[in-house]
């Protein structure tokens, strides 16, 4: 971008900043982002999150629901016309009558909650709760703001050519090797490549090998962007010491990289993101831990970028006339409801040392960094099952159907009693290099040292009120972290 068009979107962000910190002031708001990546629950989270504010939830650690200090939430129409209405109703719906999980984020949307609440001082206020939800991997696409097309190419060969990643790019590496960056620009060949890079970063997102980091991520969901320029580049093995000649294949790939920066991130950027004031990052560890060591160093180096993604702190009037800032982040593993209770405590200490150094700098700048181990929606009940001599922490749920274990293969219908494994107490035998566990990347699934399976929605059982109550694992915690504060 050039000066002028640099101070024009700081004033576009000036603007919106000073205008929702006026609106504040009359109207407190909280516009809380739930992002991650794909099959880490949002869907069920926000649904969950919603239902139990309107409903009165069970939420013992939600301080003032709890303490009865919330006299009522209600659902009121969203800010912004432009983006679609998330689908609660859809959504609760499909878990509670239908009990299967609701389709995955693929694009933006919004949902507005008004919650009348008394303060601990007595006096009786209202807190607007803006949801804003949307895919972790245009999170991940913040970071190619600051990177230039040549940085960015080389970083994406260098990944592509490390661990498994190395097979799924064998297609995509095939024909790149057929191309001259200072050749004439060619549409065709073009086309080509990013198909077949698309094709290895879809690849990479196979539940074998679940890999996070997988820029640019409109290109697993482009939308109503699908086909266009913006959408179709790739990286180019690029000689050093020069520059693209004007009319080469180099300078088209880059003029559409900058295109995608234009007309893609920046504008997620400074329309929903700049203007978040809190933010959970939803993980699915467990899908880490199935794939092997690679994609769990994966995931660590994706949360690490996502965590710089944030310009945190404290908020005040004259920080939001730059930039609001987010203040509170929390990184919340979820599937919690697929172990033992008594491994809760260290799929949080593997999610703490997945972001350790990048908390500590939110940290120094103000902002409140928390992890949990929640279940929004919880889909076992916990027992003790004999094995021979052995008494066993186990979960009791009903596998989805076409799941595996053992070799026998689900039907979607019947419950089943299993043990899940330990997580390791020593987090080094997870991160070393050498003598990492063993994955579905690595080996077959009976082979594997950690092997999770996915279980339906519980059937549910109606309360007093007559309404099915979603059961949950520290959705209230959370709940108490995001907003708490705000409601004292």
């Amino acid at each position: 971008m050039t000066f002028f068009s640099d101070l024009v979107e700081e004033a576009r962000l000036s603007a919106l900043a000073l205008a929702d910190y006026g609106a504040n002031l009359f109207n407190p708001t909280v516009r809380l982002g739930v992002t991650g990546l794909s099959r880490a629950g949002k869907t069920v989270f926000i649904t969950a999150l919603v239902h139990g504010l309107l409903r009165g939830g069970r939420f013992p650690i939600f301080e003032s629901l709890a303490s009865g200090r919330i006299a009522r939430a209600r659902l009121a129409p969203q800010p912004d016309d432009a983006i679609p209405r998330f689908a609660y109703e859809a959504h609760l719906k499909t878990l509670i009558g239908e009990r299967q999980w609701p389709q995955s984020t693929t694009s933006i949307s919004e949902l507005r909650l008004i919650i009348d609440y008394q303060r601990e001082n007595g006096a009786t206020r209202t807190l607007t709760l803006d949801i804003v939800d949307y895919p972790g991997e245009w999170l991940l696409d913040l970071p190619l703001l600051d990177k230039s097309y040549e940085q960015w190419s080389a970083e994406s060969l260098a990944l592509a050519r490390e661990g498994p990643r190395t097979k799924l790019a064998a297609d995509w590496h095939k024909h790149l090797a057929t191309l001259d960056p200072l050749a004439h620009e060619d549409e065709q060949a073009t086309l080509t490549a990013a198909k077949l890079f698309t094709d290895y970063l879809r690849a990479c997102r196979d539940e074998r090998f679940a890999m996070s980091l997988l820029p640019p991520g409109r290109f697993l969901m482009p939308g109503n962007l699908a086909g266009s320029p913006a959408l179709t580049f790739a990286p180019l093995d690029l000689p050093e010491g020069s520059d693209a000649p004007e009319g080469s294949l180099w300078a088209m790939m880059r003029r559409r990289y900058e295109a995608y920066k234009d007309v893609v991130v920046r504008p997620f950027f400074r329309d929903h993101f700049a203007r978040l004031d809190r933010q959970i990052v939803l993980v699915d560890a467990l899908a880490a831990f199935n794939a092997g060591p690679s994609a769990l160093h994966d995931l660590e180096a994706a949360l690490g970028g996502i965590l710089d993604c944030f310009r945190v702190g404290r908020s005040n009037f004259l920080s939001a006339l730059v930039r609001p800032r987010a203040d509170r982040i929390l990184f919340a593993a979820t599937k919690a409801d697929h172990l033992h209770h008594t491994s809760h405590d260290r799929l949080e200490a593997i999610l703490r040392r997945m972001t350790d150094r990048a908390v500590t700098r939110a940290e120094h700048a103000g902002a409140a960094v928390d992890v949990v181990a929640l279940a929004a929606v919880r889909a076992t009940r916990e027992a003790q099952v004999k094995r021979g001599r052995d008494t066993l922490p186990s979960i009791i749920g009903i596998p989805a159907k076409g799941e595996t274990a053992n070799g026998d293969v689900f039907d979607g219908e019947t419950e089943v009693a299993t043990f899940p494994g330990d997580l390791p107490t020593e987090l080094d035998e997870l991160f070393a290099d050498k003598g990492a566990f063993q994955g579905l990347s690595q080996k077959e699934a009976h082979e594997t040292d950690f092997r999770f399976l996915r279980f339906r929605p519980p059937v549910l059982e109606k309360d007093d009120a007559g309404e099915p109550a979603l059961p949950h694992i520290r959705l209230d915690r959370a709940l108490q972290f995001l907003i708490g504060d705000r409601l004292t």
